[in-house]
């Protein structure tokens, strides 16, 4: 397994109620591909750079894994799929 570090990016009008199910799905689908969640950083309100989606504002969350690196697309494609996710980008670290 290799490890992974996903960050993903939430517009600033999400409750908390539908932030934790997209953090949930994540976790969920993690785990169903095989991988270990080894750090996750609670999602932060934060100023972007430049504007996502009409968005100034957005949320931002760090989950730290590991994965099979076979599984690694299909992740991917279940966050495309997440409406609630604006951006997001999984890169892999150092061992």
């Amino acid at each position: 397994m290799r490890p992974y570090e996903l960050m993903y990016l939430c517009p600033p009008t999400l409750d908390e109620e539908r932030i934790g199910a997209v953090s949930e799905r994540i976790q969920q689908t993690i785990g169903n591909l095989g991988g270990k969640i080894e750090k996750i950083v609670p999602t932060a309100k934060r100023r972007l750079a430049y504007e996502v989606a009409h968005h100034r504002d957005g949320q931002y969350g760090v989950v730290e894994f590991s994965l099979p690196p076979t599984q690694a697309r299909e992740l991917e494609r279940t966050i495309r799929l997440t409406e609630d996710i604006l951006r997001h980008l999984v890169v892999r670290r150092d061992e």
